[in-house]
């Protein structure tokens, strides 16, 4: 881009020299005096233009006791913004002005203004008049610098609050499961365990599976077991047996049955954790006692010794628990298919109610618009009382733009998380509060709240800040833009992750400062797209080299 500027006739800050009999003849002869800018094209930052205007006065030129008053004067579409005058004064007048020596000087100020909008359009040009003796002359109007470029309002400001996750499952694995029970030292299975309830219901079972399109049988398992009395090598030989005979049983059960899935069959020996969780779910007085010596112990003939030696609480324990451990237990594994996508998003519309809080939560994220989206979270939190919900619902406000709505639904949320602190931040950001923004983003210090606090360092014009803080984050149109303001236009050509209007300026801005004028012209008319961009665009003052 062309950062040139030009002169200004002195006339602005010029004055009459020894040579110069009036002000008058000093403004005729101010193209003498050379003025530049510091930048060359004015640039906001964080909502200011700073920039240094140096004057240089040639020898001869100011008279002694000439005073000069200098305003730079931001001119735009819609207005114009000054500043407090610059007063000068000649080697012979008696006050308290910056002297200007007849001998020449090369004087620089900084000149100041708050951004207002339309002042992407604009050039600073200085106004003076010199007094002299009686007379005051108004001096020549010129240009110091065009334009202010304001890139870095392509920010994408509006923050980002991630959502709760849902636990929802696609697939959801069960479970269907019968046994038969053994007598003592015996791997015999008794007609009657073959007709019992136990048995009954697995078959129930299985034809509800077949039955039910959602449900696929994945696998059946036979598992035999013996009880922890009686020792080991016996016990492990028992159950090998029991192994055998219960196959045979549920092959003869399930004869009648399609089942299409194979049988695994295992001996598992002593059933030490089946002991330990009927132990525990017991009424028995001593039960505490007892999982403490199954913690302290390893060894299953030391087990059984220590627990037999409790004489009173191993009777009670042969009655009431050692029997449910010589079984066989006969266990279908299913496979569940949920609710689709489209079937979510069909009841939530027809029948909300059958769904349950994971899937109400997953059913919100497939809504693409904001009121259907609030409805579904609303519904949770109503009938789940869901704080996952209730977040999420914050979340969405806050993602749209709806920062009063956000505000509120995040005021009901009770877990202040790293994502609240999060959110919060984004409340903050939301609303033009970016010291307020950038506590709360410290506070979660999350990945998440890190990208967000790089657009609070893009609107304080801490640009090599925004840039280390999404170096190690994906692509996106944020990091892109860090790596524009830090004149790393190949990282932010990489970092662009859009095809979109936005996307396209960016790569628009790349092109130009590369002065590259056939890509310029080919993504502002993909950006044109978007009208606002396309607005914006005109008045650029990256492109006014290209127009």
């Amino acid at each position: 881009m062309n950062r040139g500027i030009k002169f200004l006739t002195a006339a602005v800050l010029g004055l009459a020299a020894v040579a110069c009999s009036s002000p008058k003849k000093m403004a005729e002869q101010a193209e003498n005096v050379t003025v530049n800018s510091d930048p060359a094209v004015l640039e906001v930052v964080a909502g200011k233009i700073d920039a240094n205007v140096t004057v240089t006065y040639p020898e001869k030129y100011f008279h002694p006791k000439a005073i000069l008053e200098v305003t730079p004067v931001i001119v735009y579409e819609g207005g114009e913004a000054k500043m407090e005058p610059y007063y000068f004064q000649g080697e012979k007048v008696k006050d308290n002005y910056e002297v200007i020596s007849s001998e020449g000087a090369t004087i620089t100020k900084p000149v100041h203004f708050e951004y207002a909008e339309g002042m992407e359009k604009c050039y600073l040009e200085l106004r003076g008049t010199v007094k002299f003796g009686d007379k005051v002359t108004e001096l020549p109007t010129k240009k110091v610098a065009d334009g202010a470029n304001t890139t870095y309002m392509l920010v994408c400001d509006n923050g980002k609050v991630d959502y709760k996750a849902d636990a929802y499952q696609e697939i959801i694995k069960q479970t269907a499961e019968g046994q038969v029970l053994y007598t003592i030292n015996s791997s015999v299975v008794r007609n009657s365990q073959l007709k019992g309830e136990s048995v009954k219901n697995f078959l129930a079972a299985l034809e509800e599976i077949q039955a039910n399109e959602r449900k696929e049988l994945v696998s059946t398992e036979v598992i035999a077991y013996a009880s922890p009395d009686g020792g080991e090598k016996l016990n492990t030989k028992l159950s090998d047996n029991r192994s055998k005979t219960a196959e045979k049983a549920f092959n003869k059960i399930t004869k009648d049955e399609e089942l299409g899935a194979p049988v695994n069959v295992k001996s598992i020996g002593q059933d030490w954790e089946g002991f330990q969780e009927l132990v525990a779910e017991s009424d028995i007085e001593d039960k505490d006692l007892i999982i403490r010596v199954l913690s302290m112990y390893s060894d299953p003939a030391v087990r059984e010794q220590e627990i037999k030696n409790m004489s009173a609480v191993y009777k009670e324990l042969a009655k009431e628990i050692l029997p449910e451990l010589r079984r066989a237990r006969f266990i279908a594994n299913v496979e569940y298919t949920n609710y689709s996508s489209e079937e979510l998003l069909q009841l939530i519309n027809d029948n909300i109610d059958v769904l349950d809080e994971e899937a109400l939560l997953r059913a919100a994220t497939l809504v693409k618009d904001l009121k259907g989206k609030v409805a579904v979270y609303e519904k949770a939190v109503e009938k789940y009382g869901s704080t996952r919900a209730q977040y999420n619902l914050a979340a969405a406000y806050l993602n749209a733009g709806k920062t009063a709505e956000g505000k509120a639904a995040l005021a009901k949320v009770s877990e202040k998380d790293a994502d609240y602190q999060n959110a919060m931040g984004v409340v903050a950001l939301q609303e033009g509060n970016l010291a307020e923004a950038a506590k709360y983003f410290n506070a979660a210090n999350n990945a998440t709240a890190k990208e967000n606090l790089a657009v609070v360092d893009i609107l304080n014009g801490k640009y090599a800040d925004a840039a280390s803080k999404l170096a190690e984050s994906g692509k996106s149109l944020n990091k892109a833009l860090s790596l524009i303001l830090t004149n790393d236009l190949a990282g932010a050509s990489q970092a662009i992750c859009c095809d979109c209007p936005k996307g396209a300026y960016l790569k628009a801005v790349i092109a130009a400062r590369q002065g590259n004028a056939e890509e310029v012209k080919a993504n502002l008319e993909k950006a044109g797209k978007d009208s606002g961009l396309a607005a914006r665009a005109a008045k650029d003052i990256e492109f006014v080299q290209f127009q």
